[in-house]
């Protein structure tokens, strides 16, 4: 099984993925650079900014994927 078919399945089964779950989860540090190679094999995926405040109290932002819904 491949990273993207990792990622495929990981969005299937939960909605969406964040970097910090595909690396606790999927042991993927890349995600970004998977979801842009999906993303050019033609797969429709949408990026969305969150925004959290980390344990020290600093405002940090990150990226969550999903399928697009048609």
């Amino acid at each position: 099984m491949t990273q993207h078919d990792r990622i495929r399945q990981y969005i299937s089964d939960w909605g969406s993925i964040t970097p910090m779950e595909a690396f606790r989860d999927l042991g993927i540090t890349k995600l970004s650079t998977r979801i842009g190679e999906m993303i050019a094999a033609g797969e429709k995926i949408k990026k969305e900014t969150e925004h959290s405040v980390n344990r020290y109290g600093d405002k940090v932002h990150y990226c969550k994927y999903s399928f697009c819904r048609e």
